[in-house]
């Protein structure tokens, strides 16, 4: 009995968490001044409910000599990209793995220096979650020792989901996962 209390303990740590992550995600949106959402807008952000088992722990493998390519975006022109590495998990029984990439331009940027990208797209997209896919975000301090923690919960919609006059990248096909990964962000409410 102890050992089911402190299981329910934690997890409610971790959706109190997941809640304050995404309390914060919603504050950006009213910071930010190209946001697509105002105050009433953000009110409509929905969320698959916190769920533990979609925080996956990866292998990650470095890919230090790959190209730098053009991602295309859904308004049609392209950002720069390099495939930075690959993290490798289990998922409902499954073994999956997704590119993370690095914008060459953010690169330039001391502040945005280490960050990664993740878009992803999965059988979710067009029914419970945005069409045209999601994305993660991680940063390089993430990986310790080849090992990295994904957590879907945090996937969000591009601004694309929003409102047109974004160039949101679209997911490469080598992260489209053939299961549906109910977690994180859902599609936007004024949009269906």
């Amino acid at each position: 009995m102890l050992a089911l209390a402190g299981h329910t303990q934690s997890e409610g740590a971790y959706a109190r968490a997941i809640k304050k992550h995404r309390r914060h995600y919603k504050k950006e949106f009213l910071k930010e001044e190209r946001s697509p959402l105002d105050r009433a807008g953000v009110k409509e952000l929905r969320f698959f409910p916190p769920d533990e088992r979609y925080r996956v722990s990866c292998t990650f493998e470095r890919t230090p000599d790959a190209e730098a390519f053009d991602m295309a975006t859904y308004s049609g022109i392209t950002k720069p990209y390099v495939k930075y590495g690959a993290a490798t998990f289990q998922l409902k029984g499954q073994t999956l793995r997704l590119a993370v990439y690095q914008s060459l331009q953010l690169r330039q940027m001391p502040m945005y220096r280490d960050y990664l990208f993740i878009p992803f797209k999965d059988p979710t997209n067009g029914e419970e979650t945005y069409g045209g896919g999601r994305y993660m975000d991680i940063r390089m301090s993430d990986i310790r020792d080849g090992e990295l923690t994904l957590d879907f919960n945090k996937a969000y919609n591009p601004y694309c989901a929003y409102s047109d006059g974004y160039n949101c990248p679209i997911p490469p096909e080598e992260n489209h996962l053939d299961i549906p990964v109910e977690a994180g962000e859902m599609g936007y409410k004024k949009h269906e």
